[in-house]
């Protein structure tokens, strides 16, 4: 059913955390000083998300908003590896744009191509066993790292609208009445501006071998294109769109003006999107059952500037002259094939969140409230993933710390004795030897 259209959600998505490194060691009979055999932790489960061919709504999000993927396994001894986490795929249907924010930053990607795949949060990094840890003067380390977290992060899904014709005029115009005797659709009608608050779609069929999707557009508004009312919610919808069947209330019942409505909505159309003014337009002069629109047609064809081909008076209700109507929507869709749009590859790698490449290992000081900030991609993982009930991750995060030239950085900027350092959740205390 029409009403039954769902064009936008919102869900959760997490990716699995990395398993934990082991911190253990050979114990052989006749092997007096086995070393370090701490295995790695395996990476947590990605989730993505995919354009599904065989789908295209998003009602199935209505039931289901968080999806998570497996949480890696964790090292074991003898060199045993963790397993992989297993990742989570979200299907969507083709032309879904989805959106999310990322340290504060927006990032979109449209999933257009059957098959295309969005990496939508990495899975966390497995730690380090402490094979990794061994050097020449430390040859039994008890130390392993833990695994980094998974991304949780919020999905805003956004179905363009895929529909062959859509029809677009004021409110009141006819449009839903229009659709509902074409197809099987039941929109909402009602003498009221705004009853259509979200697409109707129907599926028209026109003789023996012509059938297309015909999507009922909320009506539109001046300043539509620049959001006044609910304009580029109801825009969005006509961007896929290949031909526009123009709806105009040739009876003014409003004491609307025919003429200034018809241009009206070109021109909301031509500022939110050039190109679409230029789409073919079949014009539809509705309510030729008053007598008020019949008085009025002859003036319309001529200060509407219409080519014949192109202008229908139907009368919605009735079903007068629609049948011309819909003959001629056919020809010019036969006349504008539709897309195709390639399916991708299996093979083809996934696509990212466009997020600038930076540099992992550059930071940043800052005073922040009562303690100082340090930021950076590098110090900030690696914070995460320090066990801090092992005395010597303890060591070995001073070390970096010292090395990275961060130590010093928080010196010149005026850090003090007994001062607090916070490194992505974590706070530590400086003590002027060691954090702690």
């Amino acid at each position: 059913m029409a009403e039954d259209y769902f064009d936008r959600a919102t869900i959760q998505i997490r990716s699995g955390n990395g398993g934990g490194g082991a911190a253990t060691f050979r114990r052989e009979k006749f092997v007096p000083r086995g070393g370090p055999n701490g295995g790695d932790g395996g990476r947590g489960g990605h989730v993505y998300l995919q354009a599904d061919a065989n789908l295209n709504t998003l009602l199935g999000f209505r039931y289901e908003r968080s999806f998570a993927a497996d949480a890696g396994g964790n090292g074991q001894k003898n060199n045993m590896h963790g397993r992989q986490g297993r990742d989570r795929t979200v299907r969507v249907p083709p032309g879904t744009v989805v959106r999310t924010m990322i340290d504060g930053v927006s990032y979109e990607v449209d999933l257009a191509r059957p098959g295309q795949r969005l990496l939508a949060a990495r899975g966390g990094r497995g730690g380090l066993g402490n094979m990794h840890f061994t050097t020449s003067t430390r040859q039994a380390p008890r130390i392993a790292e833990l695994g980094e977290p998974g991304q949780a992060l919020t999905l805003d899904l956004e179905l363009k609208l895929i529909a062959d014709v859509g029809l677009v005029g004021f409110p009141n115009a006819g449009k839903s009445t229009l659709l509902s005797v074409v197809s099987a659709a039941r929109p909402k009608i009602a003498n009221y501006p705004f009853t259509t608050l979200q697409p109707n779609l129907g599926l028209v069929d026109v003789g023996e071998r012509d059938r297309f999707v015909m999507a009922d557009i909320p009506g539109l508004i001046e300043g539509a294109h620049a959001g006044v009312g609910l304009g580029h919610d109801f825009l969005r919808h006509v961007e896929r769109t290949r031909v526009l069947i123009h709806v105009v209330d040739a009876a003014g019942v409003d004491f609307r003006d025919p003429v200034a409505d018809f241009r009206q909505i070109n021109e909301e159309l031509r500022l939110y999107q050039p190109e679409l003014a230029e789409r073919p337009q079949v014009v539809a002069l509705n309510k030729i059952d008053l007598p008020e629109a019949r008085a009025n047609l002859e003036r319309l064809r001529s200060e509407l500037g219409l080519t014949k081909a192109n202008c229908f008076a139907i009368a919605a209700a009735t079903r007068e002259g629609v049948d011309d109507l819909l003959r001629r929507v056919a020809e010019l869709l036969r006349e504008q094939p539709a897309p195709m749009l390639d399916p991708v590859d299996p093979k083809e790698a996934p696509i990212t969140w466009p997020i600038p490449v930076l540099d992992e290992n550059s930071f940043t000081v800052e005073r922040e409230e009562n303690a100082w900030r340090v930021r950076g991609i590098k110090i900030e993982r690696l914070l995460t993933m320090t066990n801090f009930n092992q005395h010597e991750a303890v060591d070995r995060l001073q070390r970096v710390l010292d090395a990275a030239g961060i130590s010093q950085a928080l010196l010149n900027a005026g850090l003090q004795e007994g001062d607090l350092v916070r490194i992505g959740n974590t706070e530590l205390e400086w003590d002027s030897l060691r954090f702690e």
